[in-house]
């Protein structure tokens, strides 16, 4: 899944729209860990969170795209840097999901949404986001099944 949209939401966010009251906070924990994510286009640097650091296999919680997706499913890479640069020239809200390989040979299924702004000017602007990672790893792909 990779997917982009011009950040115009349909029904503008009211104050206490987003309030949930934490009922499903919970829930969520026990099936992912979830992490929010920034990005500086003005650097083209990403500050992640310490999970997801690690979870991409980086020694620090800052750095640049290619070294965030070169742990990513080889088929997925370059469609993850085709949102990416998508999102830096027009405000955008995107999504992808995608495989991390990690070292050991397990792959960490991997959700991430986001949106840029503030790119009024040229070299400006920022990215927000948040990834996803289920609580579980799979060994191979056969263990992947999927309904159609």
């Amino acid at each position: 899944m990779f997917k982009i949209a011009k950040a115009n939401a349909a029904v503008p966010l009211t104050p206490g729209s987003l309030e949930h009251h934490n009922q499903n906070d919970e829930m969520v924990a026990q099936f992912s860990i979830s992490e929010a994510w920034t990005g500086d286009l003005s650097s083209g640097m990403l500050r992640l969170g310490e999970w997801s650091a690690m979870l991409h296999g980086l020694s620090a919680r800052e750095c640049g795209l290619l070294s965030l997706i070169r742990c990513y499913d080889r088929k997925d890479r370059s469609h993850v840097l085709e949102l990416f640069e998508q999102a830096a020239t027009l405000c955008s809200s995107f999504c992808f999901s995608t495989t991390i390989i990690m070292p050991n040979g397990l792959r960490q299924p991997l959700f991430c949404m986001g949106e840029s702004n503030g790119l009024e000017e040229k070299y400006s602007g920022s990215l927000v986001g948040v990834f996803l990672f289920p609580r579980f790893k799979l060994e191979d792909a056969r263990q992947i099944i999927s309904s159609r």
